[in-house]
């Protein structure tokens, strides 16, 4: 676009002052053509200022564009230079009804054409209408776009010094810089070529008019070429990056805004929608558990109270801890719901019916009624049961022990032959056998009060172990009668023996029949027979239980007496007479006449030994060799006498052609007269 210079006008003006001029005029008409395109005019842009703008017609029209009003009637076309002032006239009284102050600029000077003031007027209409509204920390507009500019390049120092409007914008760096500081993406502001300013400033004004709106109201040479750039010029072009800039920011602002508020109301509407379900999640588990509650009653058991009230507990330390925190929580959602629509100064919300505040409290407060009465009916149930549980008890132990009480009574009232009592005492066995099996019930009984922490009584004194006890008693009581009765009866079968010996044997066996089972085992066998007198080896003792347990199924106390009675009674068998000498002899093959004294025998028995007893001489070497007796001298050698061969003196006695042997079937041979009547009880 060619702009013409008045040669009146600029003629004798400096080489500066032209250029400056040139520059103003070129940007101003720039900036006045983007005015008016703005309103849709259909007139050709203006080319010359000093021409374009002397009839007023222009002026006018940039009037109300600017003013967004209208200025009345005017002359389209006028031809008259009074036309042509009333029509500059009625502009310029719109702008100094504006409050603008017009220095020095009349209608004349602008129907001559006086660009300088031409050029005045619209840099006051600039400061007026494009930069006056810019403020930054209350300064001027200038220092105003000034400290904006500079604040919004920091980020780019020190390659970006802006302190004026001429020389910090020559090398178009800082307009780099303010378009990546709000528009990255249009440029690469650290690849520019920062060395190259017609480079830099040419991309700017690309950049700014395509993609941001901005008109050139500048050339690249009035800012690379330049001197000096003209700093209104500058100052008008950048005040368009500020307005562009700052409408982008509002409407980040607004769209911000928007945005907030939308995401206000989308949190607000999940958070109430979470409330009322949760709500109402909360209100139906409540009606399901008293619902629940309704039909499961104690059925009359421990049991069933104990597990209602393990159910109830467990409720409580689980199911109805997370309750009260989703109560807690409710009542915190809906209270931070309120305050959100409050900040926004929005309408408080009402939850639907039920699911309010008001709602859920009550919901609360029945549910704690209910917890209170079943706890209540729990309590008096598990009462109930443990006193049920303490009658079945005591009923149960009071019959046991009345039972086992008529069996104590019935062995005390014992009487008459022994015939009867052992038919009496075997009712009684038969009784105590009856009643044993219901220990087991009384430890069923016992285990439940156990289990229910039942430790006190009131309808007995009696406990399972008092009862256990007791029955053990009776039951060894009856038994020990009972065998009492069998003894007696076994021992009078025994008459041979005489009271005292019978008395002493019974007692002894029910001394060492420590089980009470009325029969001995191997060791209370021999500590038995030894208590009487009447040592054994341990295999001696095995052997003698074997026989009786053969002869008798069992060591019992009538194989006892029989084996007793066998060994003291006078009668005397082949084998006794062997043992009894052996026993006078000390275990010796012979016997010496010390021997036969020091068994405290009558004198007469001791002469009839030594007269009847082959004397082994000192001549029959052979036998007193088999004897062990020394070769060559009459007696034993120890001063003890003359020396006697029991062994072939029985076995004169007892020899039998039959058997060929001592004791062989033979008849016993009477030795009472010999012996005496307590011949063999000494030897034993």
């Amino acid at each position: 676009m060619a702009f013409k210079r008045s040669s009146t006008l600029l003629f004798g003006l400096p080489d500066q002052d032209r250029e400056w001029e040139s520059v103003q005029a070129k940007t101003f008409t720039k900036w006045l053509n983007t005015k008016l395109s703005s309103a849709a005019s259909t007139t050709p842009p203006l080319t010359d200022l000093s021409r374009d703008l002397s009839n007023g017609v222009k002026l006018i029209q940039l009037m109300e564009c600017m003013g967004e009003t209208s200025l009345g009637r005017y002359y389209q076309n006028p031809k008259m230079r009074v036309q042509m002032a009333e029509n500059v006239n009625k502009a310029l009284d719109f702008i100094r009804g504006r409050g603008v102050v017009l220095t020095n600029v009349g209608a004349e000077d602008i129907i001559d054409g006086n660009l300088k003031l031409i050029l005045g007027m619209i840099w006051t209409l600039i400061l007026r209408f494009t930069i006056a509204d810019i403020s930054e920390e209350g300064v001027n507009a200038k220092e105003g776009l000034l400290l904006w500019c500079q604040r919004k390049t920091t980020p780019y120092q020190p390659e970006v010094e802006i302190d004026n409007f001429s020389y910090s914008w020559k090398s178009g760096l800082a307009f780099c810089a303010l378009i990546h500081r709000h528009r990255p993406d249009l440029l690469d502001y650290h690849s520019l070529p920062k060395d190259d300013a017609h480079a830099c400033t040419s991309l700017a004004f690309r950049v700014a008019q395509e993609h941001l709106g901005i008109p050139q109201l500048l050339d690249v040479e009035d800012l690379c070429d330049a001197k000096k750039p003209d700093e209104r010029s500058v100052m008008t072009y950048v005040a368009q990056y500020f307005h562009a800039f700052s409408s982008m920011e509002q409407a980040e602002v607004v769209s911000r805004r928007v945005a907030t508020f939308a995401e206000v109301m989308q949190s607000a509407w999940v958070m109430k929608n979470e409330y009322e379900r949760r709500a109402e999640a909360l209100v139906l588990a409540i009606h399901q558990l008293l619902d629940e509650w309704s039909t499961s009653i104690p059925q009359g058991s421990y049991a069933s109270a104990r597990s209602l009230l393990s159910g109830f507990n467990t409720y409580k330390s689980g199911q109805k801890r997370s309750w009260v925190q989703e109560r807690t929580d409710l009542t915190a959602l809906l209270g931070n719901i309120q305050t959100k629509l409050k900040t926004y100064n929005l309408r408080d919300w009402r939850p639907r019916a039920g699911l309010r505040q008001r709602d859920l409290d009550a919901e609360w407060a029945a549910l704690a009624a209910e917890e209170v009465k079943r706890s209540r009916m729990i309590n008096q149930s598990i009462r109930e049961a443990k006193e049920a549980l303490r009658v079945q008890f005591a009923e149960a132990a009071n019959e046991f022990e009345e039972e086992l009480r008529g069996v104590s009574a019935g062995i005390a009232k014992l009487k008459g032959d022994l015939e009867k009592q052992r038919s009496t005492v075997s009712t009684l066995l038969t009784r105590v056998h009856s009643v044993a099996p219901r220990v087991s019930h009384l430890a069923a009984l016992d285990a439940l009060c156990v289990e229910a922490n039942v430790e006190e009584n009131d309808h007995t004194v009696f406990n399972l172990e008092d009862l256990r006890f007791e029955l053990e008693l009776v039951t060894k009581a009856v038994a020990a009668k009972s065998a009492f009765i069998d003894n007696q009866l076994t021992s009078r079968q025994h008459t041979n023996l005489t009271p005292a010996q019978l008395e002493e044997f019974e007692s002894t066996f029910r001394y060492f029949d420590k089980d009470g089972t009325n029969s001995l085992t191997v060791s209370e066998l021999g500590a038995a027979l030894a208590s009487l007198g009447m040592v054994y080896s341990e295999a001696d003792v095995e052997q003698i239980a074997v026989q009786l347990e053969d002869d008798f199924g069992s060591v019992c106390y009538d194989a006892f007496l029989t084996f007793l009675r066998e060994i003291t009674e006078d009668t005397t068998s082949p084998e006794q007479l062997l043992e009894a000498f052996q026993g006078l002899a000390g275990e010796k093959p012979y016997v010496t006449e010390l021997d036969l004294r020091e068994a405290q025998l009558p004198a007469g028995s001791v002469d009839y030994f030594k007269r009847e007893m082959p004397e082994v001489e000192e001549g029959d070497e052979e036998r007193r060799e088999q004897l062990g007796l020394p070769v060559g001298s009459n007696g034993s050698g120890a001063g003890e006498g003359k020396v006697y061969d029991y062994e072939a003196y029985l076995h004169g006695l007892f020899w039998s052609a039959a058997t060929g042997g001592l004791g062989g079937g033979g008849h016993e041979a009477d030795t009472s007269a010999v012996f005496g009547h307590d011949a063999d009880a000494s030897f034993a």
